[in-house]
């Protein structure tokens, strides 16, 4: 839950032996506070994974950006040697600043604009991973106006219901994304890929959902994904040589949660895939995988300073203590979107107070404005109090808006017991830069 250089002392919460409250002094609250050392650890224990089970098959680690994403953590994944998963123009821009190259990118998206795709093709990235019939022509036509012949992934949506919140479960039928299996469309889409001369067909991609847990799902779309790849064999005479299976490791949130760790879930997808391969007389193509939130979300801590504090008695007649924060849904709109659940502690100093039940929430205009919804805390938390939650790494500044006119809160990098800045605090200059004025 914490990352591994984060360690209780002299009463409060350090960061690579920096205390709560000097990181507060020199970067201000909210900040995102990222343990460098972590994230590569993290990285590099997924990439050794990985090549320690499939050998000459693993193809590789492919970060997801859209977890989270700056010129600096491009500049990570360069030096770590892994690859990365962009979706948008922006990120495909952030891992090019970084020095990423492109031979290690795959472009994803359900809907690609005809720029985004065209400089991708130009700069020339590993593979494209198409989502639609109407992306085929789209890759097809950039393809040959940079007289490139474009390597493609098919996006497939195996018909799996993984056991996650359904705004992250993305393989089932009724999504947005890919060509399904059952109905069909997977193959068809596969006829129309192979019309076009200027796209190669590399092979076949899926991505079950997020913060999944166990095995299963990967293990059941893994099946039906070679089941499709013995297919096109059997039809064509020649085995497609590569399989995506995606990402969507959980991580722990919650003191009583765990981690999902590479040693765990590696060994499993290797077991499926080669018992499945057997089964259909069929070589075992180059796995590739994207984790995202699996190796930043544990890195990462939000710290925030307590603004006011106020009891409010409940119809049963019990008292739930509400603590303000000075962020909230602009830099965390995860609990408002999908119930996620967060957990917190004093950071700044120990207490010895009882504990009461309380609800931490943020400054803005919203009732729904909740970081954490139920958690008990100590009775004498008050204004100018520390709180850091961690694993707030994915998704926490990626999806953070400016609500109510809040700049965004900064990401600070720490290692060997000194922070920087790698996304710098917004300020009212910013938020006002994009206003025409006449």
């Amino acid at each position: 839950m914490w990352s591994k250089n984060v360690s209780f002392d002299d009463n409060q919460l350090h960061l690579s032996g920096i205390s709560a409250s000097k990181l507060a002094k020199d970067f201000g609250t909210p900040s995102f506070f990222i343990d460098e050392d972590d994230f590569r650890t993290r990285a590099l224990s997924w990439q050794s994974a990985l090549a320690s089970e499939f050998g000459p098959q693993a193809g590789g680690v492919f970060y997801a950006a859209k977890a989270f994403i700056c010129t600096d953590v491009a500049r990570w994944i360069k030096e770590i040697g892994i690859g990365i998963d962009v979706c948008t123009g922006g990120e495909l821009a952030a891992a090019l600043a970084g020095g990423i190259d492109p031979s290690k990118i795959e472009v994803h998206g359900n809907n690609k604009s005809l720029a985004e795709i065209d400089r991708a093709v130009e700069v020339g990235v590993k593979t494209v991973v198409i989502d639609s019939l109407h992306e085929i022509e789209r890759v097809a036509a950039m393809a040959r106006k940079h007289s490139k012949v474009q390597a493609v992934f098919l996006r497939l949506t195996p018909g799996v219901q993984a056991h996650t919140h359904e705004s992250i479960s993305t393989a089932h039928e009724d999504v947005k994304f890919g060509f399904s299996i059952a109905s069909g469309a997977a193959w068809d889409a596969v006829q129309v890929v192979l019309r076009h001369s200027e796209l190669e067909l590399r092979g076949v991609h899926c991505h079950v959902g997020s913060q999944i847990f166990g095995t299963d799902s990967f293990e059941m779309a893994s099946e039906r994904l070679i089941n499709f790849l013995a297919k096109f064999r059997d039809a064509f005479g020649r085995e497609l040589p590569e399989l995506d299976l995606g990402g969507g490791y959980g991580i722990a949130y919650l003191p009583n949660e765990e981690t999902v760790q590479p040693s765990e879930v590696i060994p499993a997808l290797h077991a499926a895939v080669k018992k499945h391969c057997a089964a259909k007389n069929l070589s075992i193509p180059v796995i590739s995988i994207e984790p995202g939130r699996a190796i930043v979300g544990p890195t990462t801590f939000t710290l925030y300073e307590v603004g006011t504090t106020k009891d409010v008695t409940l119809e049963d007649g019990n008292i739930r203590r509400y603590i303000s924060v000075d962020g909230g849904m602009s830099e965390n709109i995860r609990p408002s979107l999908y119930d996620a659940q967060y957990f917190a502690i004093l950071a700044s100093r120990q207490s010895q107070s009882e504990k009461v039940s309380s609800r931490i929430v943020g400054k803005h205009c919203e009732t729904g404005d909740i970081v954490i919804r139920d958690i008990d805390l100590q009775s004498d938390i008050a204004p100018g109090d520390l709180l850091a939650t961690p694993a707030t790494g994915a998704y926490g500044r990626s999806m953070a808006s400016n609500y109510n006119h809040v700049p965004r809160p900064p990401v600070i990098a720490v290692k060997d017991g000194k922070a920087r800045v790698i996304v710098r605090r917004e300020n009212e200059a910013d938020l006002l830069a994009l206003d025409v004025k006449e």
